[in-house]
Order: C-alpha cells, then sequence, then structure tokens
C-alpha cells in the first residue's frame, strides 16, 4: 500500500517564525502520538530559483516573508484519515489556536493537499527492507 503524504505551503512573516515554530513543534507531537511516520516543518532558505515556479511567487508573499514548506506522512490514506481524526478531537490542538485571527500565519493563504505516493525511494523505507 503506497504511503500517504499530506502537504502544505504557508506564506509567513519572518517575525512571526518563531512563534510558528513553538506551535509547530508542539502540532508535530500531537501528529506523531496519534501515529503519523512523519513530521517535517521547514522555512525557506534558497528561494530565489532561476528554474519554475519560486515557491514566493507561488505564494505571493510581500517584503519581510517567507514560505513554509511542511509534510507529514502517513501509511495510507486510510491511515492518514483515523491519524487526522484523532488529533482533531485532542484538546491541546484547539488549545493551540484558539483564536484563528491569532495565529502566526494567515491561514487563508495556506495551500494544502493530499497525496497519494507514487515514488517513494527514502533511507528509512531501505533501511528497514534490509
Amino acid at each position: 500500500m503506497p504511503r500517504y503524504v499530506d502537504g502544505f505551503v504557508i506564506p509567513i512573516k519572518k517575525s512571526k517564525l518563531k512563534a510558528y515554530k513553538k506551535m509547530a513543534a508542539a502540532a508535530g507531537k500531537i501528529w506523531m502520538k496519534y501515529g503519523a511516520l512523519e513530521y517535517v516543518e521547514c522555512s525557506g532558505q534558497d528561494l530565489n530559483v532561476k528554474m519554475g515556479l519560486p515557491f514566493t511567487k507561488m505564494a505571493k508573499t510581500k517584503s519581510g516573508e517567507t514560505v513554509v514548506f511542511s509534510y507529514i506522512v502517513y501509511k495510507s490514506r486510510k491511515h492518514r484519515d483515523a491519524v487526522n481524526k484523532k488529533v482533531m478531537a485532542d484538546p491541546k490542538v484547539h488549545e493551540m489556536c484558539p483564536d484563528p485571527k491569532d495565529m502566526p500565519f494567515p491561514v487563508n493563504k495556506m495551500a494544502y493537499g493530499g497525496f497519494a505516493a507514487m515514488v517513494d525511494l527514502s533511507a528509512r523505507k531501505k533501511r528497514r527492507s534490509k
């Protein structure tokens, strides 16, 4: 069964990265507690690229903003749905962001989607098969 990935792209003010990192670290612990295989949050570093569409242009960042690229890995879509159901029922998630207007990023500018893995060459998978 192919693994499943939830992916996120979020434009965020650089001044809010510290608050976002704190929130993301707490959220990651909750996702992992309920069975996510991996939880990764990345802040943009090399975004001034010449090839393709830069994340900054896609996310329509403004001066003083960067992009956060994040993903959560699951065993399958069914596993993702089960994990997310538990996560959304956990009161700690709602305590982290009681007011959507007080988030460290604009929720309405977050891009999100679920993806079935087509090619999976992860080192973790290779180590398990040896």
